[in-house]
This record gives C-alpha cells, sequence and structure tokens, in this order.
C-alpha cells in the first residue's frame, strides 16, 4: 500500500503526485499542514528526519526527496514510463532534471515567499523569527537565512531568482523548439514533470511575462500540460496559493 504525505500547495509534492496520477496509481493520503509545521512534529520526523514533504511510505517503508521518488514510482510501475528507453535520451533527461533541481526549484520559492507566504512571519521580530523558522528546520535553513529576516528576499535576490527562471523558461524553449512538443521531444518525461511546479506555481503568482513574449514555445508546453488528466488530477482546487491566499507585492519595499 502506498501512502502520500504531502501538502496541496507544495510544489515538491506536486511533482510526486502527478506521477502518480501518470501511472494511475491508488495511493492514500495524509495532507500535511505547513502553516501549522506540521513537518516538523517527531511523528512526522520519524519518516522524515530533513522534515520537508513529500514523504511517500510504501508498505511501511519511508522513500523521501521528491525528485527521488518520482523515480522510484517510475521503475516500479513501468506502465507509462516517464524515462526513455535509450540510454543517452535517459541520460540527458535526468541532466533536465538535476538542472531544474538546482535551478528552477531553488529559485521559485523566493517569489513563493515573498508573495504568499510571509504572513506567517507577521509580528515576529528578528529573534522570534530565528528561534521559530530558522533553527528548528533540518533541511531548508540556508533558504530562510538568505531571506535574512521576517520581512521577506530583498529586490537584489527577487531579481536574481526571476534571472534564474528566465534562464531555465530560455534552455526549455530552445529545446522545445530543437525537439518538441516536449522537453525531451515525443515523449512526456520527469524533465517536464519535475519542472512542471514551478512554471505553474510562476503564473500562480502572476509571473507569465518572464516567458510570454520572450519564449512563447513554454507557454504552448504549459497548455499541453494543463490538457493531460493527470495535471487536472494533481491540481485540485485548494492546491495553488492563491486559490487560499491572497498575494502581496513581490518586493518588500512595495508593502505598505
Amino acid at each position: 500500500m502506498l501512502v502520500l504525505y504531502h501538502a496541496p500547495h507544495s510544489t515538491c509534492s506536486q511533482k510526486v503526485r502527478m506521477v502518480l496520477h501518470e501511472k494511475r496509481v491508488k495511493f492514500d493520503e495524509v495532507r500535511i499542514d505547513l502553516g501549522k509545521k506540521e513537518q516538523l512534529k517527531p511523528d512526522y520526523l520519524k519518516l522524515n528526519p530533513n522534515g520537508v514533504v513529500p514523504t511517500l511510505v510504501d508498505d511501511g517503508v519511508p522513500i523521501v526527496e521528491s525528485s527521488v521518488i518520482c523515480e522510484y514510482l517510475d521503475e516500479k510501475y513501468p506502465q507509462s514510463p516517464l524515462l526513455p528507453a535509450n540510454i543517452v535520451e535517459r541520460a540527458h533527461t535526468r541532466a533536465w532534471m538535476h538542472y531544474i533541481e538546482e535551478v528552477a526549484v531553488a529559485a521559485i520559492r523566493v517569489p513563493s515567499f515573498n508573495r504568499a507566504f510571509l504572513y506567517r512571519f507577521s509580528g515576529l521580530d528578528q529573534k522570534q523569527f530565528e528561534a521559530q523558522e530558522v533553527n528548528p528546520r533540518p533541511v531548508r535553513r540556508e533558504l530562510f537565512q538568505r531571506m535574512g529576516s521576517p520581512k521577506g528576499f530583498s529586490k537584489t535576490e527577487v531579481d536574481k531568482s526571476l534571472g534564474e527562471l528566465s534562464e531555465t523558461c530560455r534552455r526549455m524553449d530552445e529545446s522545445i523548439a530543437r525537439k518538441g512538443p516536449w522537453l525531451m521531444g515525443e515523449q512526456f518525461t520527469l524533465a517536464d514533470v519535475l519542472v512542471m511546479p514551478s512554471i505553474d506555481r510562476m503564473a500562480d503568482l502572476g509571473l507569465v511575462h518572464v516567458w510570454q513574449d520572450k519564449y512563447p514555445r513554454v507557454g504552448e508546453w504549459y497548455v499541453r500540460l494543463q490538457a493531460r488528466p493527470a495535471f487536472k488530477a494533481t491540481y485540485f482546487p485548494g492546491s495553488r496559493v492563491s486559490d487560499f491566499l491572497n498575494l502581496e507585492p513581490l518586493y518588500a519595499t512595495e508593502r505598505d
């Protein structure tokens, strides 16, 4: 039996749900409330000592790290394969996956916090912010240290992240133009799955201008993605931050 511990709006959770739905694998779910820090509670840390979501439990055995979970599911359930059969193409797909994890996944967290998640730190002074938000985290501590304060990421940090997301879109546009309709060509792969939450979150945060004019093939890719049944199952009501949060200005200096 598969049990997925996840948060609906978590970008890392979304990619794992996408793979499960692409494979049409049945699973039970336990939703973790990140706002209440349920991912840092002792019972959850026994499953995932990193204190992040998602965690997949397969017959009592926890599997952690979202991209690892995605590959695990692709290996265990060979139907609708999400990695190419050709060894060279498989290596190219994994290179995409590595780039996405290193660049896009990290970059999207910055505008996400500034526009959607700073409400969690409302009323905290610097000492409280460090004690309650930075120090308790087994991982992601560096992200909060980069933020520096409960006021959010600086304009410099935001602009750097937008530049990294723009470069991701440029590479996507180039790959789709050369191969298309997906990043690796005709086959929908884990490269598409892993970059999906970053692109969808950009749309949710009102950042489509990053690709809209310069990289139109990314928009076309996103339209094709949204038409997939697995995508519709992955993004149910409440799985986007704009479904339940009021979005704030991107830059802290623009706040009242």
